[in-house]
Order: structure tokens, then sequence, then C-alpha cells
């Protein structure tokens, strides 16, 4: 999850000192919580959104971890995720950033934004995706998506799910972009 992107064995062995081969791999595999393929003479994974949704669930609910200090250090740092992520309403897809977008977003980002100003009846005023998205016909869902997903990082940007989900309109669900494990309804863009 701190990745984001595809990590490789050997990446995972310098960084953390694990590596994920034999069951354990096979076993997130075939819960489809990570991606694994062959690159080389390694294995590179990537946690898919069942897996965002799940370590989402292992935050909210509190993951094992184990005594003396480190297991401290590591409580204590899970708490405050745990609290932050409550009080602020975000999902941990939106707060690790995105590295590598495979998506040629500049373009995508720059007529987000223009669409935005043309709907938004202030700066910051919050606008449904289902209304944003017909202004952005020339680029396919995922492409916006994209876009979208790397947007939450920058500044005076928020993309948000709305709060009171009894008012949303099929349309509404439908326009939906899926960031970690909740889906996002509006969005918010700050004057620069």
């Amino acid at each position: 999850m701190v990745e984001v992107n595809e990590i490789s064995n050997p990446d995972l062995k310098k960084r953390y000192g694990l590596t994920l081969d034999g069951k354990s791999r096979l076993k997130l595999n075939d819960l489809k919580l990570v991606q694994s393929r062959k690159a080389g003479r390694a294995f590179v994974h990537l946690l898919t959104d069942q897996g965002w949704a799940r370590m989402a669930e292992e935050i909210r609910s509190g993951i094992p971890v184990p005594s003396g200090a480190a297991g401290a250090m590591n409580r204590a740092l899970l708490f405050w995720l745990r609290g932050f992520l409550a009080r602020t309403g975000q999902s941990p897809a939106d707060i690790f950033p995105v590295k590598d977008d495979p998506v040629e977003a500049g373009d995508v980002t720059a007529r987000i934004r223009a669409a935005y100003t043309e709907l938004a009846a202030e700066p910051g005023a919050s606008v449904g995706l289902a209304r944003l998205r017909p202004l952005l016909g020339e680029f396919t869902r995922a492409e916006v998506d994209g876009a979208l997903k790397g947007m939450i990082h920058l500044p005076g940007v928020s993309i948000m799910p709305e709060h009171n989900q009894k008012t949303l309109t099929p349309e509404a669900r439908a326009a939906a972009v899926t960031i970690g494990d909740q889906d996002k309804h509006l969005i918010s863009i700050e004057a620069r």
C-alpha cells in the first residue's frame, strides 16, 4: 500500500526486509488482494482495489503488532493513522501518493479544472462528478479516473464522498470514482 505502484521482490527485500513468494504470494493472488507477475527473474506485485479495501478495513479494525519497542511504535502510528482517517473522512488511498501515473494526465487534469470552473458557483464549491463527467467526453472513463486519482495529491483539490448517501441518484453513483476502498462523488478545487 505504501508503494502504491508495482514493487519487485528485490525492492521489497531491500526496503522492508521481506519478499512475497511461495504460498504467501499464491494466497494473496487467490484472494485477489495482490496481483503478481514475472518481470525478468523476479516477481513484481501490485495491491488491487480489493487489497486497498482490505488494508483500509485492517487499519480501521486494528492490525496485530508484535510486543516490544518496535511494536509500541507501530501501535502508536496505527492508532494515529486510524484516528486521522476517521477525523478527516479520508481513506488510505488519499494519503499515499501516486508515483508514476501511466495516464498522460496533464491534458485531462487541465480539462477537469476547466470543467470544474465552468460548473462551480465559486472556487472551493463542491461539484458532483455526475455533472462534471459529461463535459469530459473527449477522454475515456479510465483517463478521467486516473487523472482524478492523481489530483487528490494536488494542493487545493479535494475529492470526497457524498456524506448523505441517501441523496445520491443512480447517475451520481455511476459517476463516482473509486479511490482506495471508497466511492467519491464530489470535487472541490480552491482558487490558485
